[in-house]
C-alpha cells in the first residue's frame, strides 16, 4: 500500500496564503532542526526528505499553483517526481545558499585559501596603451616539510578528544516546549576534528609558510583609477584539497599635469600668443599618442575648444576611444616696450566694426564653443 503524503503546508507548518519569504524561513528552520548531521531523532532522515520535497514544490510558483488546485495527483500528472537527495552532500549545498551556520559548525567543508590584496601605480599614458606590470606580495603556501598537515614529519594529527573527531559540540537543553539542541564549533580543534600533538617545526603547526611571490599583471587599455584586477589561484593556499585564493590588484593611475580625464575623454589646454591667435598658426599639443600639430585658423578666439576625434582613452573591454578636447588659451602681453605700445596704438586707430565681427553673434559663439 502506497504511503499517504502529508499536505506540504502542514509539513512546513505554514498557512496556505503565506508568501515566499515565510516558506523559505520555515524551510530553513526545519532544515537546521532535522538535518541528519544535527538531529539524533530516528526518523530524521525521512522527515528531512519530506521537508525538502515540500520546499521543492512550494518554492516554485508553477508547482505551487498546480498543487493548490489539484493536490499531489495534479503534480504527478504534471510530470513532477520528488527528487532523490544525497543527504551527505547537502551541507555544502545549504551553506552556499544560506551561509555556513545553517547546518551547524559540524558541516565541515574543505575551505579555499584567503584572497590577497596588492597595489600597483601606473601613468595615464600606460593606462591608455595598456601595460604589463610586476606585482610583489606575501602569500601563504603549503608547508613543504609537513605537506600541509601541520604535524611533524613522520607523525599525523589525531582525533580531537573534546569532540570525538566530529568538529562540533552539541548542547541539549530541555524546557516545557521540548528539547533544544545548540551546536557550536569545537573550541579545542576549531572544527577540524583533529589536533596536532607534535607540531611541524618549519610552520609551527600552521601547515603553511609565508613566501614572497611576484607575478606579472596585464593591465588592459582604458582602465580607470581605483579599479581592481583579479588573478585567480595566486592567493593564500587553502586547506589540503582546497584551492588557493585569488589576488586582487588595485590599480592607481597617477595624475598627469598635462591632461584631465573625464570618463573616456581627455581635456588639455594650449597657450598661444595674441598675434598667433589673430594671424593663425600651427601649434604642437601633447596627446596620449605623442605630440600633434594643431592648425589654428586666423581669428581664433580665447576659450575656443578644438576636438581631436578618437584621441582620448580607449573604451575598457570595448571598442573605440573617447575624444581629446583642447582649450585654446590666448596670452595677452603684460609688459610692452614703448615701440610695441605705439604699434598697438596704431593698430587700434585702424580697426573698425568688421575687424572684431563675430561669427553669428552670441548663438554662434556658443555653438562654436560646444563644438
Amino acid at each position: 500500500m502506497a504511503a499517504v503524503r502529508r499536505d506540504y503546508y502542514e509539513v512546513l507548518g505554514v498557512d496556505r496564503g503565506v508568501d515566499e519569504a515565510a516558506i523559505k524561513k520555515a524551510f530553513r528552520r526545519l532544515a537546521r532542526e532535522l538535518h541528519p548531521d544535527v538531529s539524533d531523532a530516528p526518523d530524521a532522515d525521512e522527515r528531512f526528505k519530506e521537508v525538502v520535497e515540500a520546499y521543492e514544490v512550494l518554492s516554485s510558483v508553477e508547482r505551487r499553483e498546480l498543487y493548490d488546485r489539484y493536490g499531489h495527483e495534479g503534480l504527478a500528472s504534471g510530470g513532477f517526481v520528488p527528487g532523490s537527495f544525497d543527504l551527505g552532500n547537502l551541507s555544502d549545498l545549504f551553506s552556499a545558499f544560506f551561509g555556513d551556520d545553517l547546518l551547524g559548525a559540524g558541516a565541515r567543508r574543505t575551505r579555499r585559501g584567503a584572497d590577497v590584496g596588492a597595489e600597483v601605480a601606473i601613468e595615464l599614458v600606460d593606462a591608455a596603451q595598456g601595460v604589463t606590470c610586476s606585482v610583489s606580495f606575501g602569500v601563504a603556501v603549503t608547508c613543504e616539510a609537513c605537506q600541509g598537515t601541520g604535524a611533524k614529519p613522520g607523525t599525523s594529527p589525531v582525533g580531537c578528544p573534546a569532540c570525538g573527531g566530529a568538529g562540533r559540540l552539541q548542547h541539549v537543553s530541555r524546557s516545557v516546549f521540548g528539547e533544544f539542541v545548540r551546536t557550536q564549533t569545537c573550541t579545542r580543534c576549531g572544527g577540524a576534528g583533529t589536533v596536532i600533538e607534535t607540531p611541524c617545526s618549519t610552520c609551527a603547526g600552521a601547515g603553511r609558510t609565508i613566501e614572497e611571490r611576484e607575478v606579472d599583471v596585464a593591465i588592459p587599455p582604458g582602465i580607470h583609477d581605483g579599479q581592481r584586477i583579479r588573478i585567480s589561484g595566486e592567493g593564500h593556499a587553502g586547506e589540503p584539497g582546497g584551492r588557493a585564493g585569488d589576488v586582487y590588484v588595485l590599480v592607481h593611475v597617477r595624475p598627469d599635469r598635462r591632461f584631465v580625464r573625464e570618463g573616456n575623454d581627455i581635456f588639455s589646454a594650449v597657450d598661444v600668443s595674441m598675434t598667433d591667435a589673430a594671424l593663425g598658426a600651427t601649434v604642437s599639443v601633447p596627446t596620449l599618442d605623442g605630440d600633434l600639430d594643431l592648425e589654428l585658423e586666423p581669428g581664433t578666439q580665447p576659450g575656443e575648444v578644438r576636438v581631436l576625434r578618437r584621441r582620448g582613452m580607449p573604451v575598457l573591454s570595448g571598442s573605440g576611444r573617447g575624444d581629446h578636447r583642447v582649450l585654446v588659451s590666448v596670452r595677452v602681453p603684460r609688459r610692452l616696450t614703448p615701440d610695441q605700445k605705439r604699434a598697438l596704438e596704431n593698430f587700434a586707430d585702424t580697426v573698425d566694426e568688421q575687424t572684431y565681427e563675430s561669427d553669428g553673434g552670441l548663438l554662434g559663439r556658443l555653438k562654436a564653443h560646444f563644438r
